[in-house]
């Protein structure tokens, strides 16, 4: 099994993002369970979602407190919590940043990946210049990244789970998965 949590702040799409992603790994036929922790429930407060995917069925439903992998949305939020609290070791890490990974000092034992989604966002025009909505960029990268899902698969996904201009952000996806640092 293969456990994720994502960081990021309320108004970013973090919790559209593990939906999408959860849509995603489903379409490669692979058991998948997505799910959010809120805490105040206002944009910018942080936020919190969860993906496991196996390739039997999934049958724990707690919060994961010790994941294999994690993708910070809103790089902020490093300085502010710790991300890699009860991350495993070899563990990799997005983040979505235009700093270059080994600029992150996130402790050993882990490998960094940066992908500067915001100005993917912006290109695109998801969202706004002041607050762009980066949930399919970041998600253009993990399949570059990670083994369990295809870039196919996310693009499919994206075109199926985002209402708003899916292919402008389809094409920010696949940017992103172009536009990875640290592969």
């Amino acid at each position: 099994m293969v456990e994720i949590r994502f960081h990021g702040r309320g108004g970013q799409g973090t919790v559209i993002a593990s939906k999408i992603l959860a849509d995603a790994v489903s379409k490669e036929d692979k058991y998948v369970q997505a799910f959010p922790q809120f805490g105040v429930e206002r944009r910018g407060a942080p936020v919190f979602a969860f993906i496991r995917i196996d390739d039997q069925p999934i049958y724990i439903r707690s919060k994961i407190i010790a994941p294999d992998h994690i993708i910070v949305v809103d790089p902020s939020l490093i300085d502010a919590i710790d991300v890699t609290e009860g991350l495993k070791k070899g563990a990799f890490i997005l983040i979505n940043s235009g700093r270059k990974p080994r600029e992150f000092k996130l402790g050993k034992g882990f490998r960094v990946f940066t992908i500067d989604a915001n100005e993917i966002a912006i290109k695109y025009k998801l969202g706004s210049k002041a607050a762009p909505i980066v949930n399919t960029a970041i998600l253009g990268a993990v399949p570059r990244i990670f083994d369990f899902v295809k870039l196919e698969s996310i693009l499919q996904a994206v075109r199926d789970g985002v209402p708003v201009n899916p292919d402008d952000n389809a094409a920010a996806a696949k940017e992103a998965y172009d536009s990875v640092q640290g592969v």
